[in-house]
């Protein structure tokens, strides 16, 4: 493009490629901000842009969570398992999930799931003694009903 068509208001080449937007970062910065919605939103548009991205599936899991809507978290977290059946993050997820649902066997699958392969990096030290305390807890109540409120209490996220 010449100077003088940028000079009456002409862009350049450069100008008019299209930016390809951080979604995932934003969507962490609008969650820390706490608008759970808008942040489900640009995960979702991370997740467009590049299907695969089992972090961006773990996020939107949390997100989901976070206001209530178990079953899509669910479903985010099992996607995520069948990219990566090695993830412990999603396993941690379900199992709470299903604590909160009353599903005990399922809670204590998911727990030894990732205990058996507790992820390496980050602060795992207080994820691992919140699985092994729940899991404690879980094969201690042998067929009594689960109630979330008889489990130790949450490790902070992220």
């Amino acid at each position: 493009m010449s100077w003088l068509s940028r000079l009456f208001g002409g862009r350049s080449e450069q100008e008019l490629k299209p930016q390809r937007l951080d979604y995932l970062n934003e969507a962490l910065a609008l969650e820390r901000s706490g608008d759970f919605d808008a942040a489900i939103t640009s995960y979702r548009l991370a997740l467009r842009a590049k299907p695969d991205d089992t972090k961006a599936l773990q996020n939107l899991a949390i997100a989901l969570t976070r206001v209530n809507r178990f079953e899509e978290a669910i479903k985010c977290y099992r996607q995520a398992l069948t990219l990566k059946p090695a993830l412990s993050g999603p396993h941690y997820g379900l199992a709470f999930l299903h604590v909160r649902r009353g599903e005990r066997d399922a809670a204590i699958q998911h727990l030894e799931a990732f205990l058996d392969a507790p992820p390496a990096s980050g602060e795992p030290d207080r994820w691992i003694e919140h699985a092994r305390e729940t899991l404690v807890s879980l094969k201690s109540r042998d067929g009594a009903e689960l109630r979330s409120e008889d489990l130790p209490p949450p490790a902070t996220e992220r």
